[in-house]
């Protein structure tokens, strides 16, 4: 019997070295007067404030995030004589989860099986589940209408965050199981991507005004409460972080790459109904349709939520992120990502000047507010 590989988990630990400093009394002789007393109290470091202004606008990006309440959908079925695994729904979690509900796609379809495999989705989610396939030996084409740079994948944010993908009141425990199966794989399997080739980095990150719980034993790592004399931010209370970035447009071109070197093919398919799936030749097919699942599959339980982003020229001196009441801020090589919306229901994929002129004003507005404490001297 095939056996799931195993993926080591040790814990992440950034290499960071904390520096205290400490200024001692100075005993001074004869009728020299003593220097000021320098006073340092939990300062915070200046961080470089993002030039949020509209004349550095490069583009504006609307997506359609592929939300259900009961949350996404790992299942198996018969399609005729078909096996049909479903892997979507996964709101504004994709980029996050898309390793490990891949994994667990895959080991509910492979066992047993042999021969072609078909993958429904040219998404972050059909390309995942496409390489996972072809890691096992097999040989897959993916059917799609449309690939990257044209999916949703390609506009989304990119932080390794599980996001708006489910109501906490519609999923089950079994659900909630498979949730930190499939974070604990991916989290793992972004750290072995890490660098420039796939465009995945390291970056601190802060919460503004809210907590950060602890999903796996090893995220977030790096995990500090603040007080407001340690942050530079207008908000009283504060989480810092460490987690990953993806560019997801570099990202999702190098995924095609290795998905064509190791012999995948791409073919350009519309699939209307079930029935034009059941005339493939594949034999076991994933479906990775994203919000296209509700028609294909009758899911009504799938509805759009729109994400509209700005997009800024780069500025390679932000190197920290942020999340919160004023939106959130992703630093990337292709552009500084200020977001967001969260627009239940609306399928216009169209990004609204308005709501982007908005989005640059609180951005604006938070750094305006930003604060610097500086060293006081003291007699």
């Amino acid at each position: 019997m095939r056996r799931a590989p195993v993926l080591s988990a040790r814990r992440f630990s950034p290499d960071r070295r904390a520096v205290t400093v400490g200024l001692g009394a100075l005993a001074l002789s004869g009728c020299v007067q003593a220097a000021p007393r320098l006073e340092i109290s939990a300062r915070p470091d200046c961080l470089a404030p993002v030039n949020a202004v509209p004349g550095r606008l490069i583009r504006s990006v609307a997506g359609l995030r592929p939300y259900r309440e009961a949350g996404f959908v790992v299942r198996r079925e018969t399609l005729g004589a078909k096996a049909l695994v479903h892997n979507y729904g996964h709101g504004g979690a994709g980029i996050t989860l898309s390793w490990g509900t891949s994994r667990l796609a895959a080991d509910l379809g492979l066992p047993g099986h042999q021969g072609p495999v078909a993958v429904i989705g040219c998404g972050v989610m059909g390309l995942s589940t496409a390489r996972l396939l072809q890691d096992e030996g097999f040989a897959v084409t993916i059917y799609t209408d449309e690939v990257p740079p044209y999916t949703t994948s390609n506009i989304a944010g990119g932080q390794w965050h599980p996001y708006g993908h489910f109501n906490a009141d519609r999923v089950t425990p079994e659900w909630r199981e498979q949730f930190r199966a499939a974070a604990a794989y991916s989290w793992h399997r972004f750290q072995l991507m890490v660098g420039d080739e796939y465009s995945v980095r390291w970056v601190p990150t802060y919460n503004l005004g809210g907590t950060e719980t602890q999903l796996l034993p090893t995220f977030p790592p790096d995990l500090h409460e603040l007080s407001p004399s340690q942050h530079t931010f207008p908000v009283d209370r504060a989480t810092r972080f460490t987690t990953m970035y993806v560019e997801t447009g570099r990202y999702l071109r190098q995924l095609m790459r290795d998905f064509r070197i190791a012999g995948g093919t791409i073919r350009r398919r519309r699939f209307a109904a079930p029935s034009d799936i059941a005339e493939l030749s594949e034999t076991l097919v994933f479906n990775c349709t994203g919000l296209g699942a509700r028609a294909l599959f009758g899911d009504d339980g799938m509805v759009p939520v729109r994400g509209q982003l700005a997009i800024l020229l780069p500025q390679p001196e932000i190197d920290y992120a942020y999340t919160g009441r004023f939106g959130y801020m992703f630093p990337r090589p292709d552009g500084i990502v200020l977001g967001g919306t969260f627009e239940r229901g609306i399928w216009d994929a169209t990004p609204q000047d308005s709501d982007i002129a908005r989005i640059l004003a609180r951005h604006a507005q938070l750094h305006a507010e930003m604060r610097c404490t500086a060293l006081t001297r003291t007699a």
